[in-house]
């Protein structure tokens, strides 16, 4: 009911019965291509089963009831091959999973979907960069508000929030990227990890090239790559969030700078004809409030026993489709959001002059600091905003009626909301020749 709200149809597919047990499969065949190529199993073994395995069609409510029993998917879904190709072959029937441990199978399995997913993920964080990217040009200079603490601060530039964002986008696209280098590991150890006669150096590096993964060593109950990717995954999610939790709180009626895309149906209340809800935002803030609670559930899943975990492992499964489903939704989501955002620039202005001149206030206090010194410019400027909120007057009034030696001129273009904005430019020049130079 809700797949099209939170998820992504890549993910459903990726994560799919059918696309687990093709997975499963394929792992299978390259164990024995390599077994073969390194002189283990009889030439032709793997051509055999290559040959049979399109008429191969697995019962899948049989593997539903036997899996309780196997405690894995890899274990009765070997137990069918074998009996299928049996039929044709009996001697190709025997080097079907040879020397090899239904972890080995499982886990080498889920990289390659790993790896699937961080291809169609890279893609389209690249569509999310160049969005931000042009959005971030476009409105280098649109003057806004800046707020800390839900509170006016001073202005800044509407280019400098997305900025912002795109510097989080980066920085989260980093931690995956090394993450990715990790995990993308092939499982090949055997009952216990310690490898046999039938799982040779030469067969784990033949089979690793066989999958186009990287060789190395077992590691069944040592889940930290796998933690990485997943807290990695959770980091880029959160700065998604960021994303959208920004732009709800623009959005809102006292607000009324930012929204999201229009669509017909989209953002419509039930019952208030008048309502444009954020219901892009809301989805993505939804699927991140849930993403560190599965993260968690990765990292509780590591102190993992001994040689082979009970309970542990088996959490991971599950949790890794619903982590990298709720992602992917959300990444999808913000690739939309951020397409089509419309951007209020007149209510961005009009937003600065709401309190009588106080978000200038510091720009004021520098000022008069070259004057009267440091302390006394603060305290003069604190007194001045408490004064023009009781008495409901224009700071730059009080301003005009002190004797700091300041012209006209000065004062009016300390009121000057392109003036106020900082070092704002610069920093978004600086974030985005960072972007250049990574293309």
């Amino acid at each position: 009911m809700f797949q099209h709200l939170f998820y992504s149809n890549f993910t459903k597919q990726l994560c799919s019965d059918e696309r687990l047990i093709a997975t499963l499969l394929a792992v299978e065949l390259a164990l024995m291509k390599a077994q073969e190529e390194c002189g283990i199993l009889p030439k032709g073994s793997h051509a055999t089963v290559l040959r049979l395995l399109p008429d191969f069609e697995p019962d899948i409510e049989q593997l539903k009831e036997e899996i309780p029993l196997t405690g894995n998917v890899a274990a009765p879904l070997v137990k069918q091959l074998i009996s299928f190709v049996s039929k044709s072959d009996p001697e190709a029937a025997k080097a079907i999973h040879l020397g090899a441990t239904s972890q080995d199978i499982v886990d080498t399995a889920t990289v390659l979907k790993i790896r699937d997913f961080l291809k169609w993920w890279n893609h389209r964080v690249t569509m999310l960069q160049a969005g931000l990217v042009k959005l971030t040009q476009k409105h280098r200079r649109t003057v806004m508000m800046g707020r800390t603490l839900m509170q006016q601060a001073r202005p800044i530039t509407f280019g400098f929030k997305t900025a912002g964002w795109l510097r989080g986008v980066q920085a989260a696209t980093h931690h995956l990227k090394m993450a990715e280098d990790q995990v993308l590991c092939i499982q090949l150890g055997g009952a216990v990890g310690a490898q046999n006669d039938f799982l040779t150096g030469e067969v784990r590096l033949a089979f690793a090239e066989n999958l186009g993964l990287r060789d190395g060593p077992q590691w069944h109950t040592q889940r930290a790559d796998l933690a990485a990717f997943a807290s990695a995954l959770g980091i880029c999610a959160g700065t998604l969030g960021k994303i959208a939790k920004d732009i709800t709180l623009l959005a809102q009626t006292e607000v009324g700078e930012v929204f999201e895309p229009t669509t017909k149906g989209r953002g419509t209340s039930s019952t208030m004809p008048h309502k444009r809800n954020p219901v892009l935002c809301t989805s993505i803030l939804a699927n991140v409030h849930r993403i560190p609670f599965l993260v968690a559930t990765i990292l509780a899943s590591m102190p993992q026993a001994h040689e082979r975990s009970a309970g542990l492992w088996h959490a991971e499964w599950e949790t890794l489709d619903r982590l990298m489903g709720l992602a992917a939704g959300a990444l999808e989501r913000s690739i939309e959001l951020l397409d089509g955002l419309e951007v209020d620039v007149e209510r961005m202005y009009a937003n600065i002059h709401l309190t009588q001149g106080l978000v200038f206030a510091e720009s004021v206090s520098f000022a008069l600091a070259a004057k009267i010194g440091k302390q006394a410019a603060y305290r003069w400027t604190q007194d001045a905003c408490k004064k023009a909120t009781e008495e409901g007057v224009h700071l730059k009034e009080l301003l005009r009626e002190s004797d700091f030696g300041l012209t006209t001129i000065e004062i009016e273009q300390l009121f000057e909301p392109d003036r106020a904005i900082g070092k704002s430019l610069q920093v978004i020049d600086e974030i985005l020749q960072k972007y250049e130079d990574k293309l």
